[in-house]
């Protein structure tokens, strides 16, 4: 749908709502767009190019697309899912997932050692204190592990819940274990000693993490809340209190992290109203069986996870295990500054936040699914889609030494690593373009910043004719440098893709301005082939029907509306106005292939001795149409102009100028308006066969004749041109009464009619006979007779 048109339509649909004449008039006033035949093609939108591929280039809101970080998968743990990562002070990585429970460690050339494994479910949650001693959560009806750094490993803590969500560590080194589903939160002191530390009204703890002051951060479900806990001071018996700090829109708020300026972050997922049914935790593995006891279900439904690295806390926060269902309401970031002011920085409707993360640079990180994608944001709203995993959720970040970021996955669970270096070169191949014509190609244009437009962009160009650009099109064309436009070399075809590749200014690059170029948008001109027009339908009204457009309620007076017959749609015209939405990718600079002419639907009036047609056409090329009728009798060979340069879809003509007769209309579409002469094509379409009849019945042999006691009235009602529609009679200007004719059907050109007229007076009467035939012409006639006294 062209701009025009949106703007022509919402304009009708104010007016279909009540918003009067004057928006009509508005509408009426509109400049009607000659469709061009060289069309746009053009892509500068985030919703444009996210339907594409990148390969080391990131997408941000705004449309622009940039080199970034350096992405690559770091390990394989052969899991199903990764829940939780954590780094210790020598720079090794530690995994948290299953199922089974297991953890593994990561050195730096990414070789694995298992050091943590039990018949448990999952490992969930991780954290390491400043001694790399590492906890470790299991999960359903889970313990804490400590693993001390030479590899030994004893029940922590046994909090005695179904479920713990996530760990975090204060500066004194207390351990805080997060809970469901009783809402509670333990605090563990270092020798193992755990007490309920605050106790929530909601089901679930869902995170954790730790303020610039030291104090406790919680985030729940279902209530969304985030709260502070605050410490009583030191002597003072009195419990833990707590205070909300913000409630969300959503109902479980899954990650929680505090950057260097003691701004928090927060995510939270699904609408409060949603019912949605949260999925079972798996009962069991491929290799070992779960527990008995482990087949639970679990009101959470997605797995978060955060770990924020080289402070003096680590926080993780995680999630469950696989499947995960749709959770309907998507999820909404929190920025919440030191004094407590929230905002909400990012919201979407579909991707769902698992995981939180502060980069090297302080720009927060955005883990997501199910399209298992890593996210920044920027500023002033602007995000960044840095990377995309071939898993379905990224589940948790971790911050290594050298300013890269760790991310894990799950379904299946990989770990990645993202950064620190920018990529020297990357890719961007457009989503494969269908002209839904057969088309010529013309100029590629681009325009970007930091030397976008002088040799650090290349695009390629290939064409072809099915769907699929793997299979049989034509190969890469190629490079195309000229920014302001150069015609691409490739057969023409219906699709089409092109491929920019971008290439840094300065080895190693980085994301500062100046530094890696930017791709704003990109144009293609294509020349459709012209395809003839086509008529698709056309409904002849019923004889005395005249059509016209749209009239102004002050101005429809003693008028009697009729209901159109309307020409049906082919399954053709349908399925070519279903996939009308593809051209909103052109360029609403151009001149739009839409550029039609809109009509308002007609409106149909009786009034006799007119006749009506309205008919339905398309063309493939959206060009501007104009028709001409032409009519021939029946039997003969000839067709005759009714009517030329018809711009609407109807016509109404006066048949008073026309013999009576059966009759047959041409009508012939043109695309002239929008092509040269000699490259305008032409369609027709012949109606059904209709009559035209403007010559009133006979009325013959009418008779009145006395028989006592009543008079037996007689008469013929014949017509020329076609079938008597009805008759009627009145005695002494009495009211008209319908009469049937002998055989009780209307329904023939010659009809026999007789009544009985009973209980006269004596003396004289008058009987009116009128007949119509069906094109509504009448026919009158009288008798007078006279009744005897005697027959009374």
């Amino acid at each position: 749908m062209s701009w025009r048109w949106r703007l022509v339509h919402s304009a009708w649909l104010r007016v279909a709502a009540g918003a009067g004449f004057g928006a009509l008039l508005a509408l009426a006033l509109l400049p009607t767009a000659r469709a061009e035949r060289t069309r746009i093609w053009r892509q500068s939108s985030f919703a444009e190019f996210e339907r594409g591929e990148p390969k080391g280039v990131a997408l941000r809101s705004d449309g622009t697309l940039v080199l970034a970080p350096r992405f690559a998968q770091f390990a394989d743990p052969n899991l199903a899912y990764l829940w939780s990562l954590a780094v210790d002070s020598r720079g090794r990585l530690y995994a948290a997932g299953g199922s089974n429970a297991r953890v593994l460690r990561y050195d730096a050339s990414g070789t694995a050692t298992t050091v943590f494994e039990s018949q448990e479910m999952t490992a969930q949650a991780l954290v390491i204190d400043s001694q790399d001693n590492l906890y470790v959560a299991t999960s359903p009806d889970g313990r804490v592990y400590r693993i001390a750094p030479d590899g030994t490993r004893r029940v922590f803590f046994e909090p005695g819940t179904k479920y713990i969500w996530a760990l975090a560590l204060d500066r004194d080194g207390t351990l805080f274990v997060a809970t469901g589903d009783r809402g509670e939160v333990f605090a563990v002191s270092p020798e193992g000693s755990g007490r309920v530390y605050y106790k929530t009204d909601e089901t679930h703890v869902r995170s954790l993490a730790i303020d610039r002051e030291g104090r406790l951060l919680i985030g729940t479900e279902p209530s969304g809340l985030i709260l502070r806990v605050e410490k009583p001071a030191a002597g003072n018996r009195e419990a833990e209190r707590a205070f909300v700090i913000y409630e969300t829109d959503r109902k479980e708020v899954t990650a929680l992290v505090v950057d260097r300026s003691g701004h928090l972050f927060a995510a939270a997922i699904g609408r409060k109203d949603s019912r949605t049914t949260r999925p079972t935790l798996p009962t069991s593995t491929p290799t070992v069986p779960a527990p008995t006891d482990s087949a639970l279900t679990t009101p959470l439904s997605q797995p978060g996870s955060v770990v924020q690295i080289g402070q003096q806390q680590t926080v993780t926060q995680v999630g469950v295990a696989t499947p995960l269902p749709a959770i309907p309401g998507g999820s909404q970031v929190y920025r919440i500054a030191p004094d407590g002011a929230p905002e909400v920085i990012w919201s979407s409707e579909t991707d769902l936040v698992y995981a939180l993360g502060i980069g090297a640079d302080g720009r927060l990180l955005l883990g997501t699914g199910d399209r298992g994608a890593v996210l920044r944001i920027e500023h002033d709203d602007i995000f960044s889609h840095l990377a995309k995993t071939a898993s379905a959720q990224v589940t948790a970040l971790a911050r290594a030494a050298n300013g890269a970021v760790f991310v894990a996955t799950a379904n299946p669970g990989k770990i990645f690593l993202l950064g620190p270096d920018y990529e020297l070169e990357g890719s961007f191949t457009s989503q494969v373009f269908d002209a839904q014509i057969f088309s010529h190609w013309g100029q590629l244009s681009w325009w970007g910043e930091n030397g976008s437009t002088n040799g650090a962009l290349e695009f390629f160009v290939r064409s072809g004719n099915t769907s699929n650009p793997e299979k049989n099109w034509s190969p890469w064309s190629g490079p195309y440098r000229n920014a302001t436009g150069e015609t691409v070399q490739v057969p023409p075809a219906r699709f089409i893709q092109w491929r920019a590749v971008f290439r840094a200014h300065r080895n190693p690059p980085t994301d500062r301005a100046g530094e890696t170029p930017s791709l704003v948008w990109v144009n293609l001109a294509y020349l459709p082939k012209n395809m003839a027009p086509r008529i698709e339908a056309i409904a002849l009204q019923d004889p005395g029907v005249r059509v016209q457009g749209f009239t102004p309620p002050q101005q429809a007076t003693n008028v009697q509306p009729v209901q159109l017959r309307q020409p049906a749609r082919s399954n053709r015209a349908r399925a070519s106005a279903a996939t009308q939405p593809l051209l909103t990718t052109q360029s609403p600079a151009s001149p739009q292939p839409g550029g039609r002419r809109v009509e308002v639907p007609p409106q149909g009036f009786a009034q006799k001795g007119f006749q009506s047609v309205l008919w339905t056409a398309e063309d493939d090329n959206d060009d501007e149409l104009i028709f001409a009728l032409y009519y021939r009798g029946e039997g003969e060979q000839n067709w005759k102009l009714l009517k030329d340069r018809v711009e609407q879809r109807y016509f109404t003509w006066d048949t008073t100028t026309m013999p009576d007769g059966a009759y047959y209309l041409k009508i012939v579409a043109s695309d002239a308006p929008s092509n040269p002469p000699d490259e305008a094509l032409t369609a027709e379409r012949i109606s059904e066969r209709f009559e035209v009849d403007n010559s009133p019945p006979e009325i013959l042999n009418l008779s009145a004749v006395p028989q006592s006691p009543d008079v037996l009235v007689r008469f013929v009602a014949r017509d020329s041109a076609s079938a008597v529609a009805r008759a009627e009679y009145s005695l002494n200007a009495g009211e008209w009464t319908l009469l049937f004719p002998d055989d009780r059907v209307t329904d023939a050109a010659h009809e026999n009619y007789w009544l009985t007229l009973k209980n006269l007076p004596p003396g004289e009467h008058t009987l009116a006979v009128r007949v119509y035939d069906r094109f509504e012409n009448p026919a009158s006639a009288k008798i007078t007779f006279t009744v005897p006294a005697r027959l009374r």
